[in-house]
């Protein structure tokens, strides 16, 4: 047996799944495409998370638009992270350029074209569906990583939750958890500290500044109601499908503490809501988040070890999560240590750091007699790339540099036309779009404080009547006592004079 056929035997055992699965593409070998080595993902071990990585260019994009519309295809639904928004194109099935047919040929099978059900969520000023959630949702030690706080402000924040708790008082937005900031500090400090402890003006203070600083990158849009039910998420067609649910992300490319706000919190309610599923023939659902460094990108350590240990829980809930960038390292090792399924297209070696990066990289990938996985990462081209996947026993398979497939669904985007049509059928948008500013803590506090202020408005009134009348009766008793001290005066003289005139009467007899 020849060292061709060696190697294609080699891929068709590594990558024939019993189950059902996707069909990437064909393995190649020293720039010669085979037909008969396919590429076969088993759709099993699709909740085993991965990485869609390399340089600018080389198709990571369209390789996670592959995966998304095959996986809506096995009805699975998926939630992609679009945040240089560019893959609203799934929505409308592929113009079938001649070339695409071309290319299909030398995979081995033929090109069809194919659209996907699309839902258009936003977390900002973009149209679509809004993704909300309560602060009270988040809760204190969420809210605590997210803002990167001392422990002693994680207990004030625990303290306010309690508080709000006990009083019945709905964190629901920012402007609620900062009215309350205000109120432990000043109105209602000496009734909290008498119940719960003391508190720290200096302590409240700060929170209250990273709140402020968390609100500028625009997550006052974020916080509030209604909250997003994530098992919307979850949706299939009529036909099956799974819906793909784009998050248009493209205004917050330079606010990634609201992008890891936002993942933390999307990530905690999945986890929360989704039941244990065991090993399943499918996912329940499956995440790409593109551009995934924004998520760790100014993370705090508390928030990035937060991510990273809902990532290892949360594929026991039958969600995959799969992280598309330039380079792997932009991804912590932890978080790389738990992915299945790795997908990398070429890296460009441009620098003495570059170099370094592709190094790290090969090593990252199982050993291979076939290739020189540093050199193979160079020489890939576009729509190419190295494949390391799991089989349906959750070994490692072979390495595997592939030729991809094409999209079934458009490579360009939607127009502008095309995009407000979708979001108007929307069946989510009547339920999720409606402005929701019920009472809340802010209200509710501000009613306490006028009552307060009118208590001790209608006190002090009270307090002032009083010594107006006092003031008023000691006028009165000095006036009296003047009186009285005149008549006297005037009675004593008329009695001093008729005593006097009445002895001169008797002296003149």
């Amino acid at each position: 047996m020849d060292k061709t056929q060696e190697f294609v035997n080699h891929i068709r055992n590594a990558y024939q799944p019993k189950g059902d699965y996707i069909h990437l593409g064909a393995a190649m070998l020293n720039g010669e495409t085979f037909a008969d080595a396919a590429v076969k993902i088993p759709l099993k071990t699709m909740n085993r998370h991965g990485l869609i990585a390399g340089a600018t260019g080389t198709g990571k994009s369209k390789t996670l638009q592959i995966l998304a519309e095959n996986l809506s295809q096995k009805g699975v639904p998926v939630l992609l992270m679009d945040v240089k928004g560019d893959l609203s194109g799934i929505a409308k099935p592929s113009s079938g350029e001649e070339f695409l047919h071309e290319r299909h040929k030398k995979i081995g099978f033929p090109f069809e074209v194919s659209k996907s059900p699309v839902e258009f969520l936003t977390i900002s000023e973009q149209d679509g569906v809004r993704l909300r959630a309560t602060v009270s949702e988040f809760g204190p030690i969420l809210l605590s990583r997210i803002l990167d706080v001392t422990p002693t402000q994680e207990g004030i924040l625990a303290i306010i939750f309690k508080y709000c708790d006990d009083h019945q008082l709905p964190l629901l937005d920012l402007k609620d958890l900062k009215k309350m900031l205000q109120y432990v500090t000043n109105e209602g400090r000496e009734t909290i500290e008498n119940e719960y402890g003391r508190i720290s003006s200096a302590s409240t203070g700060a929170i209250l500044r990273k709140i402020v600083a968390l609100e500028q990158q625009g997550a006052e849009r974020f916080f509030g109601e209604r909250s997003f039910e994530v098992t919307d998420l979850t949706r299939k067609d009529e036909n099956g499908h799974g819906y793909v649910n784009i998050m248009r992300l493209t205004d917050i490319q330079g606010k990634p503490k609201l992008f890891s706000t936002f993942m933390l919190s999307l990530l905690a309610e999945i986890y929360t809501t989704f039941p244990e599923e065991g090993d399943s023939d499918k996912p329940k659902l499956v995440l790409f988040i593109d551009e995934a460094h924004l998520i760790f990108k100014e993370a705090s350590g508390a928030l990035r070890d937060q991510i990273e240990s809902i990532v290892k829980l949360i594929r026991s809930k039958g969600v995959g999560i799969y992280f598309v960038t330039q380079n792997p390292t932009d991804v912590p090792a932890e978080v790389l240590g738990q992915l299945g399924l790795k997908i990398q297209h070429a890296l460009r070696a441009f620098t003495a750091k570059d170099r370094k990066a592709i190094k790290l990289s090969a090593e990252n990938y199982p050993i291979s007699e076939y290739y020189d996985t540093k050199n193979q990462l160079t020489s890939l081209g576009i729509g190419e790339a190295l494949v390391s996947a799991l089989d349906e026993k959750g070994r490692p398979s072979a390495l595997a540099a592939t030729m991809l497939r094409a999209p079934m669904s458009r490579m360009d985007v939607l127009t502008n036309t095309e995009l407000e049509e979708l979001i108007l059928q929307s069946k989510l948008r009547p339920k999720y779009n409606e402005e929701i500013d019920r009472e809340s803590a802010y209200e509710l506090l501000n009613k306490k404080i006028e009552e307060a202020e009118a208590k001790e408005a209608r006190e002090k009134s009270t307090a002032e009547a009083l010594e107006r009348e006092k003031a008023s009766s000691k006028t009165a008793r000095k006036t009296t006592s003047k009186t009285q001290g005149a008549v006297i005066k005037v009675l004593t003289s008329a009695t001093f004079i008729r005593g006097v005139m009445g002895v001169l009467n008797k002296l003149l007899k």
